[in-house]
């Protein structure tokens, strides 16, 4: 910890600050201290489609490190944020007399695997209220509450994440709220029918 400590630099951004761009060298990697970070590409017509947002503790813009080439996607702040930054040279260093540096980074780097493929299906093969389902089942698990959610990002990028727009998802909150499925107040969602909820997440409906 003290080696890794060593080579961190602290880093600051604001809200809507660009942390680095699609194409660009990727000259280390990032840990989130505070604050929150997405991860996105735009299309040609300007669409956003975030692959991930992260927040304290989490780590990202690691491929680059390994693979070194450039950063395959965009990082912006959502959030006012604190980030460590590690030089992607200095680190490299550090991974050869740590080996067991790599071991972990590898296991990120499958669990980052294993959550595009989920998110390929998501977008491919399911609609909207079953993918709202699932990440507010995700969700539920990732803050150990198995009876509400509070959500930490805007229903706007939340849109972006399940590849829809603030529109449709505004109406499938409200479609499954009259289901009786949740209840929503502001950023807290109550899941009222887990066992549907499941259903609808795993066979859309």
């Amino acid at each position: 910890m003290r080696e890794i400590e060593k080579i961190a630099v602290e880093k600051s951004f604001k809200k809507g600050e660009i942390i680095f761009s699609e194409g660009d060298e990727g000259k280390g990697f990032f840990v989130v201290i505070r604050g929150t970070v997405k991860i996105f590409k735009v299309s040609p017509e300007g669409k956003e489609q975030i692959f991930h947002i992260f927040g304290p503790g989490e780590p990202f813009g690691e491929v680059p490190v390994f693979s070194g080439s450039s950063f395959p996607a965009t990082a912006e702040a959502i959030a006012d944020s604190n980030l460590l930054f590690f030089p992607r040279r200095d680190f490299v260093e550090l991974v050869t007399g740590n080996p067991s540096l790599a071991l972990n980074m590898l296991a990120v780097l499958s669990m980052r695997l294993r959550q595009f493929t989920v998110q390929v299906e998501q977008l491919s093969l399911k609609e909207v209220p079953a993918r709202l389902a699932a990440y507010l089942l995700g969700l539920s698990d990732k803050q150990k509450n198995p009876d509400a959610v509070t959500l930490h990002i805007s229903k706007g990028h939340l849109a972006s994440l399940l590849g829809t727009i603030p529109e449709t998802l505004s109406r499938t909150f409200a479609k499954m709220s009259e289901q009786n499925l949740i209840e929503v107040k502001g950023r807290h969602i109550r899941l009222i029918n887990r066992e549907v909820l499941e259903e609808l997440a795993e066979y859309g409906g």
